[in-house]
């Protein structure tokens, strides 16, 4: 059965299916952006439209509870960043929503990565002024690699950006994905005067420094309607009119299962600051966005609407609260019905887990839940048994495939500062890299620790931690490596004969994996060429 399309809403109700109406009602995203395109002031409109906060600002300011903010480790706060993800979970119209605010900071991409992971779908913010950045583009290409389906929200239209066909061929051409107008602006910049919703024929008027209101919002017969002149004035009536046609001739009637298949991404236009344009992306999104998907394993493909619970863990994050010194893993619930106090299968470990207090985040009543469904993000309070990865299951065997750690871009070795304290350096360390902050590799012949991160910042943000949260004082210097390779081969025997000769760049990652650690693109290439019985991978994710 395909729990993918819209097809599936009213199937549901003849199915005899235990959870079937719970699996309906959710939708579980990520708002994915380069830093400043403004992802966190549309994450902060959606959860206002939610009910979820009531004061703008809440987001940013941390007046929501402390469980609820996405600044909640003091370097985030000294820096003004977002390192960690968050996870608000709100109501609109009947529908559940699960929303992932993802750190927009280039150097946290891993979190950004293996967040996508835990979702359905996405929603891509763009700045019209600076159009698609590095990071964008980075981002895409981990939506493509699952097909996740993707909408785009074109910001910040109230300033002076790119033209709006210019900025819609830049999207398709760098992100190589094709687009489908739902929305279309009128102007931007200082002549920004709204925009015409493609779908519902309706005219939604902007005024500066306002906020958007419903009544801001006219209905209009047609694009002949002499009220579209009175509203916009003659000359952007006229352009509007033939820019509409053009719309309508090169791309027709949005089909759904194009967007959920990732091949077609619906975009709007608007400005989250001022409110304007979201609620129309947010009505389209509980439309047509896929309710949560089944999922694949080693063993089998796992249906979302199995009575059995599964899940998986798709991050860490220690010390959420500094006074309690807590770590809470974060479950996306795959199928049946999570528990409060019932024991699961941890997979990895081959032992029975419960927890007393699983919360959920933001918006709903209480902050401890008795239960969840597939689609949904629990917080598990853990003791340190868990990995980024980690399955829990009713008792069956088997994990989840599509959560691999990627290769670091940065490499430096661990120098512990305090021999005194190498025990909590060892210990924090470990906890660290368990989060998936960086990837820790020891090296062959000896037990130099080396850290891998995608960005510098992470190096802070351990260095930070380790000193604060584990009272370990380190350095790191820097190492002359360009990527880590996982290696796997048929033969045992040239694999053990290559990490022996290449010892000095040889490692092995945290589960014990061998690594080759390559000085320059040229170096790996020979040595691939060089030892054809031998695989050379950039993500983990071969091993499991």
């Amino acid at each position: 059965m395909d729990c993918s399309g819209l097809s599936v809403f009213p199937t549901f109700g003849l199915q005899i299916m235990k959870y079937g109406k719970e699996i309906n009602r959710r939708k579980t995203f990520a708002i994915i952006s380069h830093p400043d395109a403004g992802k966190t002031t549309l994450t902060e409109k959606f959860l206002l439209f939610g009910g979820a906060i009531q004061v703008a600002g809440a987001v940013k300011s941390n007046k929501i509870k402390k469980y609820a903010t996405s600044d909640f480790m003091e370097i985030e706060r000294q820096r003004g960043i977002s390192v960690a993800t968050s996870v608000m979970t709100f109501e609109y119209k009947d529908t559940l929503i699960n929303l992932l605010d993802t750190p927009g900071h280039k150097d946290f991409a891993e979190d950004t990565y293996r967040t996508l992971t835990a979702v359905d779908s996405v929603v891509l913010v763009i700045d019209s002024v600076n159009g698609v950045e590095e990071q964008t583009r980075r981002l895409m290409e981990v939506c493509r690699m699952r097909d996740t389906p993707v909408i785009v929200f074109v910001n910040k239209m109230d300033r002076d950006g790119k033209n709006r066909f210019d900025i819609l061929e830049e999207i398709e051409k760098e992100l190589k994905i094709q687009l489908h107008p739902m929305t279309w602006p009128i102007n931007s910049g200082k002549d920004f005067k709204g925009v015409y919703n493609l779908h519902d024929k309706s005219l939604l008027l902007f005024t500066a420094n306002t906020k958007a209101m419903d009544e801001d919002s006219v209905e209009i017969e047609n694009l002949n309607d002499s009220l579209l002149d009175t509203k916009i004035g003659d000359k952007d009536a006229a352009q509007l009119r033939e820019d509409v046609e053009l719309i309508d001739g090169v791309y027709g009637e949005l089909k759904t299962q194009d967007y959920l298949e990732g091949k077609v991404a619906p975009v709007f236009f608007g400005s989250a600051i001022n409110n304007f344009g979201v609620k129309e992306l947010l009505n389209v999104f509980i439309r047509i966005a896929p309710i949560p998907r089944s999922r694949e394993t080693n063993v089998r493909s796992v249906d979302v609407e199995e009575d059995r619970f599964s899940g998986f863990i798709f991050k860490i994050h220690a010390n959420l609260d500094p006074k309690h010194r807590d770590r809470i893993a974060f479950l996306r619930v795959c199928s049946g019905r999570f528990e409060r106090n019932k024991y699961y299968h941890h997979v990895r470990l081959d032992k029975d887990v419960r927890f007393s207090n699983p919360y959920s985040f933001l918006a709903r009543s209480k902050d401890v839940i008795d239960d969840a469904y597939a689609g949904d993000v629990v917080g598990l309070f853990d003791t340190g048994s868990f990995k980024i990865g980690d399955t829990l299951t009713e008792g069956e065997d088997f994990y989840f495939t599509g959560i691999p750690s990627f290769s670091p871009e940065i490499f430096k070795e661990l120098v512990n500062k305090d021999p005194m304290k190498t025990k909590q350096l060892e210990k924090g360390i470990s906890q660290l890299t368990d989060e998936g902050v960086a990837q820790l590799f020891t090296q062959f012949g000896g037990n130099k620790k080396i850290i891998g991160c995608v960005g510098e910042l992470q190096f802070e943000v351990i260095q930070y931690r380790l000193l604060h949260e584990y009272a370990a004082s380190c350095e790191f210097r820097t190492l002359p490596f360009y990527k880590a390779c996982w290696l796997t081969s048929k033969n045992p025997d040239k694999l053990e004969d290559f990490l022996r000769f290449k010892q000095q760049y040889s490692a092995e990652d945290k589960d014990g994996h061998p690594v080759y650690l390559a000085q320059s693109e040229w170096f790996l290439n020979t040595e691939r060429q060089n030892n054809p019985d031998i695989e050379f991978h950039f993500t983990s994710e071969i091993h499991k």
